[in-house]
């Protein structure tokens, strides 16, 4: 028993230290002439090599009525280009023993591969070839194919799980109709179904160019090696057109949106979304810290109060996204069975403002931020993680070297930032909140309940 309490005793002083300076990452930065953006990182910790190409278009880039585009894409690109058959870069990639896929949000695009790093020929061929010889193998049929696949695959996560359209709610009650982040990524059904084979070529010829992409290598090559490489495979595809950008400036709400969605759900579960700086903005960063003081572990507030002390949640979850436009943060919980979503929202926002008024004390602040370095020192270790990384600032920041920067940015950040930023944006004006609450049967019995 003495053990097990000098134990917890040690772990509370680690936790509630300043954490250490991560260690320096190598980085070595091109751009070819028809501008691809080309970041080398030479580790030879492991006999692999990453390959992350950010494109910069997602889901902001489309417009009302041609939702869904580029996650169509993430899809399509995998269905062949000119000398790569249907499915051909699984195959490819996969049978060396390799990993790959790709993924989609408002504001990029991404695809990528973890290979023996012997195989890094292999991997950069499959992705100039997607990148430079795509359109000439695009035809209806491979294009009638994926939206059928993007369809099943929004019914899969959104329309026929529980809570799954939360995070669309919330979004068309945050952002007003022509702000682009007021669709999800996903994008509707009908926007899928009305998608032309032109639309569709017209939108690839616009984003999907050597000039807005950044390719991220990571692993075990040699620099000048790989340089050779990429020049060989992505130097003769041709620059795009100037890439349209598009407005972030987002008018205030105002007012607070609510909705109650009655839902096939066991559980009420209580949704809320603030507005909140961008990413790389200092208050971002102190956003996201409060959002781990929020519910960053068990010992968290809203996890201590709501889910361990009052027993009112099974669960609360606290995030902020790392969005270019305009940040956003969702906060959540689900309540216990008998408890209401009234009740549960009245006890978060009793949590949320003692917040506002009182602030946080500064071991709060240290454990939060120790999470965050825990978080990415384990980020780093992963090839394919750093390469994402990588990829992600050098998109958004221009700065490839902002990976040894990172940690700074978050302990720029003191307890006056995160009060401030409760007090300016945990509040009602600045809030969407959603209610998914049980439907009830014909005899008043929620459905799914006992």
């Amino acid at each position: 028993m003495r053990q097990r309490l000098i134990y917890f005793v040690l772990l509370a002083l680690v936790m509630s230290q300043p954490s250490l300076q991560a260690q320096s990452v190598s980085i070595e930065q091109f751009t070819l002439p028809n501008g691809l953006r080309v970041v080398l990182n030479e580790d030879h910790s492991a006999p692999l090599v990453a390959i992350n190409i950010w494109y910069h278009v997602g889901s902001k880039n489309e417009r009302p009525g041609r939702t869904g585009f580029a996650h169509l894409f993430e899809h399509m690109l995998f269905s062949g280009s000119e000398h790569v058959g249907n499915n051909e870069h699984f195959r490819n990639i996969q049978s060396v023993g390799g990993t790959l896929n790709g993924s989609t949000n408002f504001d990029r695009t991404n695809y990528y591969e973890t290979l023996p790093s012997n195989y890094l020929p292999l991997g950069l061929w499959l992705e100039s070839d997607r990148m430079g010889f795509f359109l000439t193998a695009l035809d209806q049929k491979k294009l009638d194919i994926q939206k059928e696949v993007v369809k099943e695959e929004r019914r899969q996560r959104y329309d026929n799980v529980p809570y799954g359209t939360a995070f669309e709610r919330a979004l068309r009650l945050g952002y007003a109709p022509d702000y682009p982040y007021h669709w999800p990524t996903i994008g509707s059904m009908a926007d899928l179904t009305a998608a032309q084979l032109e639309d569709v070529k017209d939108f690839f010829r616009t984003y999907y160019s050597p000039n807005n992409a950044v390719l991220t290598l990571v692993g075990d090559f040699d620099k000048a090696e790989a340089r050779s490489l990429v020049e060989k495979y992505f130097g003769d595809i041709p620059q795009g057109p100037p890439v349209p950008r598009f407005n972030s400036v987002r008018a205030p709400m105002g007012s607070e949106k609510r909705e109650t969605v009655p839902s096939p759900v066991a559980l009420p579960r209580v949704y809320r979304l603030y507005h909140v700086p961008k990413v790389g903005e200092h208050h971002w960063y102190a956003a996201d810290l409060l959002s781990t003081v929020l519910a960053g572990d068990k010992s968290s507030r809203l996890s201590r109060s709501l889910v361990y002390d009052q027993q009112i949640a099974q669960d609360v979850t606290a995030w902020v996204y790392p969005s270019e436009g305009t940040g956003l943060m969702i906060v959540s919980g689900t309540a216990k069975p008998g408890v209401s979503a009234e009740i549960l929202e009245k006890a978060l926002d009793a949590e949320l403002g003692r917040i506002t008024a009182s602030g946080i004390n500064q071991d709060e602040l240290n454990r939060a931020l120790n999470v965050t370095e825990t978080q990415f020192a384990h980020q780093l270790e992963s090839f394919a993680q750093r390469a994402d990384f990588i990829g992600m600032t050098t998109t958004f920041f221009n700065d490839s070297n902002y990976i040894n920067t990172h940690l700074d940015k978050y302990r720029a950040v003191s307890r006056g930032d995160l009060a401030a930023v409760a007090a300016r944006y945990i509040v009602p004006e600045n809030r969407v909140t959603l209610h998914f609450v049980p439907e009830r049967s014909a005899a008043g019995v929620p459905k799914g309940g006992n």
